[in-house]
């Protein structure tokens, strides 16, 4: 079984074409363990490339505990690229998730443009903001974000009363400028910090102009592992035509020989 490992800003996932279906869908402990920094490949998460009688292909993601999980932004935009690098698509693309239909375009140095969701539904509170940009996202504003304790603290809002069992991903912000901003994230799922979020990176930007903090449309975002760019138009307080920019960048190729053990 050959594997592909790209990452995006430091979010890093293993990406398998798996058109034939031969890959163990429903073997969790197998995709936990390939997703594992000591024992396995290590990665944030897993991606299947897969075919769709609609769109040029379909995404199906897991999270590094072996669970399907809802879009990750990252992962939709390494995708795009292992799709050209199959031959599947060239520079545009329409593809599937489980959030819907995403249109994407492959631009210059590796830079993809992916189209996210629409947002409609924001639940501002004056301590933090909560919306869904294909995966849920809480997000607030903190003054120390470089030495703040992003696992300790993002951990106790995931688990908290507030997202039930299901829990949420934590975003926690700091202002650097008008339309510019840097974030750290706690991942569900991850259960612990990642160089970068792009679901989070969305969530963030849209928060930051829903709360008036930006009046910017074109927001740049600051992960620990580079740079995203959030674009998007406001109609009547929806979200609409979201786009996440970032580089999304091929690693390295393998083979897994055998699941025997799992």
């Amino acid at each position: 079984m050959n594997f592909y490992k790209y990452q995006g800003t430091g979010n890093d996932f293993i990406l398998i074409d798996n058109r034939t279906h031969y890959f163990p869908k429903q073997n969790t402990k197998f995709i936990e363990h390939l997703c594992n920094r000591k024992f396995g490949i290590g990665a944030d998460g897993l991606i299947l490339l897969e075919n769709d009688s609609e769109f040029d292909f379909k995404m199906v993601y897991y999270n590094s505990d072996g669970n399907q999980s809802s879009m990750c932004g990252n992962g939709g935009r390494c995708i795009v690229a292992f799709a050209n690098f199959l031959k599947i698509i060239t520079t545009q693309t329409k593809f599937i998730a489980t959030d819907g239909m995403h249109h994407a375009t492959i631009l210059e140095k590796e830079q993809i443009s992916l189209q996210m969701k629409n947002v409609e539904n924001l639940k501002i509170q004056p301590d933090f903001t909560f919306l869904d940009t294909g995966s849920p996202h809480h997000v607030s504003l903190v003054n120390n974000l470089e030495s703040f304790d992003v696992k300790t603290k993002g951990a106790l809002i995931r688990h908290s009363d507030l997202y039930g069992k299901t829990g949420s991903n934590v975003n926690f912000v700091k202002q650097l400028g008008e339309n510019h901003f840097a974030v750290r994230t706690y991942e569900r799922g991850v259960e612990d910090e990642t160089l970068s979020c792009g679901t989070g990176a969305t969530a963030t930007a849209i928060a930051m102009h829903a709360t008036g903090k930006t009046e910017a449309k074109n927001i740049d975002i600051d992960v620990l592992g580079g740079k995203l760019q959030v674009t998007f138009e406001v109609n009547d307080r929806s979200y609409e035509k979201v786009f996440l920019t970032g580089p999304a960048t091929f690693v390295f190729k393998g083979k897994i020989n055998s699941l025997e053990t799992f």
